[in-house]
Parts: structure tokens; sequence; C-alpha cells
């Protein structure tokens, strides 16, 4: 179901690669429209199609894997369309960029879910379930899907912008690079150190021993969401190429998507507080690390006066 759930919008591209000289209005208005064609697609078979999908296997599980696919299906679709134009180099560039980006976190999404299509949806869509109970079926609507075309086509708008601005290459374009990269590694490490973490949890669990409550080493000791700030910096570097090409206004889709993220990052440690073996240690924790932006541990004498107080 994975592989064929994006058919749709690939047979009607392809059809439209084969037919677009032909005078025909629809045609026409889809060689005038590349990011109109990207939205509609993305409404109808995405938000359509994915959720018709979700209320007939009651899960949600379908759109955290095409986070990952998305954005590659849509640079090759902006980079092959007939009224692209664009740098080369710029443009080989970021696909490959994308590439490695996608297969990091298509890895670090598997190896966390074992390696298993479908096991179970994201925890936050299953509490949004409870919450919202039997209105849930048309709330996801909005709430899952909808959304995600507000949030991907807005982060993949760089995307767009390379293929349709032809622009000598300059240092800009390095800087860009250096910061995806950089992104991308951290994420990389971060969530590598979580799935170490995790799987030895779970085996100190299994021979009924007492789980560590947090983890505090690697870049986790610097950073409280370190595979966040990795993220987001993917998605900030990516936004460069755009600003490089004239187009200021293209950090939004960063600026939200980090919003977002600073919101998903409250949930999460909402939830870390609720299990009880890691309270204390979560909360000084949270006193001692950075957020985010990996950076030097507060003093622990700080964090006891702040107490005493």
């Amino acid at each position: 179901m994975a592989i064929l759930a994006p058919l749709p919008s690939i047979v009607f591209y392809k059809s439209f690669l084969n037919k677009h000289h032909n005078l025909s209005p629809i045609w026409s208005w889809c060689y005038n429209h590349p990011l109109f064609l990207a939205n509609i697609l993305f409404l109808f078979n995405i938000n359509l199609l994915f959720w018709l999908i979700s209320l007939i296997q009651s899960s949600n599980w379908l759109i955290d894997v095409y986070w990952t696919v998305i954005p590659v299906l849509l640079v090759h679709y902006f980079e092959t369309h007939p009224g692209s134009q664009f740098n080369l180099w710029r443009s080989r560039v970021v696909m490959l960029l994308t590439w490695v980006w996608a297969i990091r976190l298509f890895h670090s999404y598997f190896r966390r879910e074992k390696w298993q299509w479908g096991a179970r949806e994201d925890w936050r869509f299953t509490d949004l379930a409870r919450q919202y109970g039997k209105n849930w079926w048309w709330v996801s609507f909005f709430a899952v899907y909808l959304i995600q075309q507000v949030f991907l086509i807005g982060v993949c708008l760089p995307l767009y912008i390379v293929h349709t601005v032809n622009k000598p290459w300059n240092i800009w374009d390095m800087v860009a690079i250096l910061v995806c990269m950089s992104g991308i590694v951290t994420a990389y490490l971060a969530d590598t150190q979580l799935y170490v973490f995790v799987s030895k949890n779970e085996k100190v669990k299994e021979a009924g021993n007492s789980l560590v409550p947090i983890l505090d080493e690697g870049l986790w000791y610097y950073s409280r969401h370190p595979n966040y700030f990795g993220e987001q910096l993917w998605w900030w570097g990516l936004a460069i190429f755009g600003w490089n090409l004239g187009c200021t206004w293209v950090f939004v889709g960063a600026l939200v998507n980090s919003l977002c993220l600073a919101y998903v990052t409250i949930l999460v440690e909402r939830k870390m507080l609720t299990l009880e073996y890691r309270v204390e240690a979560y909360k000084t924790y949270q006193k001692t690390t950075s957020v985010w932006v990996p950076w030097f541990k507060s003093s622990t004498n700080q964090v006891s006066k702040e107490k005493a107080r």
C-alpha cells in the first residue's frame, strides 16, 4: 500500500509530461502553474486518499513514512517540469542533499520501528484520537493531513525556487551546503545515540533491573533535543539556497516548521514528566541543559541555589 499510494499523482504527472505540448487548457494550466499543480496533487493524493486509507485502517501511520518520501518526489517534480530553469550544479547538489536527508530519516524511522511497516502511528495522533473521540474521523483530515500540506509544501519551497531561477553558483551555496550537511549529521548522530540508549534500556527492563531515567551523553549532554536541532538546521540550510536566489520570503516555511517543532518539544517534555521513574532526573536535566541548540550545561550549584530559594 505504501508503494501504491503515490501512483495517482505519478501517473497524472507522466501524462502531463507526454502531453504538455498539447494546447488543451488543462495541460496549459499545469505548464504555467507548477507550484499550484503540486498543491492540487498533494490535496487529492495525500490529504484525501491517505485520509480515506487511514479511516479504513484506523491508523495514520502512512503519513509518517511519506514525510521522508514527499520532498524527494517534489525535488524531482520541480526539476523535470517542462517550465523549469536552473543552474545545473545547484540543482544536482540540492537533489543529492535531499536524497541524503531522506535516506537518513528513512533509516532512523524504520530502525526505531524495528523495520516494521505500519506497526503503529505517531503517538501524538493517538493522543488526539482519544481527545476528540467520535469526532476524530473528520478532525483527522485537518489535524493530520491538511496541516501536512502547509508544512511540507512550505519547507520544500526552496526546492521550487532552485528550479525556477538560473543564477551562477556563489559562496552562499557553499554556506547552504555546510548548514544542510551539519543538520543531517547532527540529526543522524542524535537519533543513533537515542536508539542505542532505548535499546539498552529495553534489555535492562527484560532483565528486571531499574531503567536508566534519561539520556545525558553524547549530543544529549549539550541539548535536550539535538535531533530536533539537526532537523531544523537542515530546513534552514535549504532555505538559504532560496534566499540566495532573491526570495527572502522563503524562510517562512522553515520558520513555521520550527514553531511547530517548538510545540512538539513541549508535548514531548510533558510526556517525559508523566513517567514516574524519570520525573526528578528530567526536571534537573531541564534546568541544566539547553533545549535545542547544543551548549554547555548550567552549573549544578546554580540549580541547587534555585531549589533552596
